[in-house]
């Protein structure tokens, strides 16, 4: 008995013991902010610490205006002092300790120190501020019209044709479906559309969906987007509405090489045309061999193939032949057949005629 009782005590023991612990472990899922001081001036600092990010994250800190913890940042990054912002990136265990200088924001506070992930899965966490001396006025009141939530993952529709490749401006199509969750029509929706590039601010473009969406109704909406020309590189396209960043989608864009032939083949085009036209300028006022002295220039060999012709045997000389005499009686052409014999008139073989005197 003693020993079946012991078994039950020992699961309530552990379960007491790791209670606790399960309890911290769902805390620290949420990434947290807190800071050294709740006020500062500015021209200060203060220390930012979290913890329960995800290890080696790349986070970046802000100070903004328009902004609590319950409602996030209304505007977004332009609310922020961007210009005073500080990066920092997580240890191995998710937290962080970074020094960052007071500044006041563009817009009025309530005011909060926002923290968010610049890549990978989205992650942000905000902590009540105050920076002394700079305005405070009430925030915007909440509507009890509808409201839009991303229903799906949005998405780059579109490739880059071959001008792209030669600096054109690259365009994609931002392809997403949203549900209207609250319980009102929402007409006409303006939507904001940002691209960073990098670890920069985002720049947002308005463009507007003409269409009515019924509460309880979902639509796909489809965005044009556009970069400036040459751009390259990693960016981050973001969708907000309603001062909310909905969601975010990364896109690479590839290097335009066509732009860089281009100007290896000008280096070499124009370096030879200068020199040409130098020699031709050197030619041309060169002094000649009447008014002054003129170099001698040695002749350029000339490289020629040889052409290879079929040779034809040289023809035989022409016999002049008569045609009263054959090729073997011709004169001069073979010697006597008969006896040589004299026919000078003082041969003694030969009969004389003499007159009579």
């Amino acid at each position: 008995m003693s020993g079946k009782l012991r078994i039950p005590a020992l699961v309530a023991v552990l379960a007491l013991l790791l209670a606790p612990l399960a309890g911290t472990a769902s805390a620290t899922d949420r990434p947290t902010v807190t800071l050294s001081e709740s006020q500062a001036g500015t021209g200060g600092s203060i220390t930012v610490s979290g913890s329960g990010w995800r290890p080696r994250t790349l986070l970046m800190m802000l100070i903004c205006g328009r902004a609590t913890p319950s409602r996030g940042v209304i505007g977004g990054t332009n609310s922020c002092a961007n210009a005073d912002g500080r990066a920092v990136t997580t240890d191995a265990g998710g937290g962080f300790h970074r020094q960052l200088p007071v500044a006041e924001p563009p817009v009025p506070c309530p005011c909060a120190v926002h923290v968010a992930t610049v890549t990978g899965t989205k992650a942000e966490a905000d902590a009540v501020f105050q920076v002394a001396g700079h305005a405070v006025a009430p925030l915007p009141a909440e509507t009890a019209d509808g409201r839009l939530s991303v229903l799906t993952d949005i998405r780059l529709a579109g490739s880059s044709g071959l001008l792209t490749w030669f600096g054109a401006p690259p365009s994609r199509t931002l392809v997403f479906t949203v549900g209207n969750v609250g319980t009102s029509a929402v007409r006409d929706p303006v939507f904001q559309v940002g691209t960073a590039h990098g670890v920069f601010a985002p720049q947002w473009d308005e463009q507007q969906w003409r269409g009515t969406l019924a509460p309880g109704r979902k639509a796909q909406i489809k965005l044009p987007l556009e970069l400036a020309a040459g751009a390259h590189g990693d960016y981050t396209v973001s969708l907000r509405y309603g001062g909310k960043v909905l969601a975010e989608q990364p896109w690479g864009v590839g290097r335009p090489w066509g732009v860089t032939l281009f100007w290896i083949l000008l280096c070499l085009v124009v370096p030879a045309a200068v020199f040409r036209a130098g020699m031709a300028i050197v030619d041309r006022v060169r002094p000649g061999g009447a008014t002054g002295v003129r170099h001698r220039t040695i002749p350029r060999p000339a490289f020629r193939i040889p052409k290879f012709r079929h040779q034809q045997a040289p023809p035989a000389p022409p016999t002049s032949t008569l045609p009263w005499f054959t090729p073997d009686s011709g004169p001069g052409t073979a010697g006597r057949l008969s006896a040589p014999h004299d026919d000078s008139p003082t041969s003694p073989t030969t009969p004389s005629r003499k007159g009579h005197t």
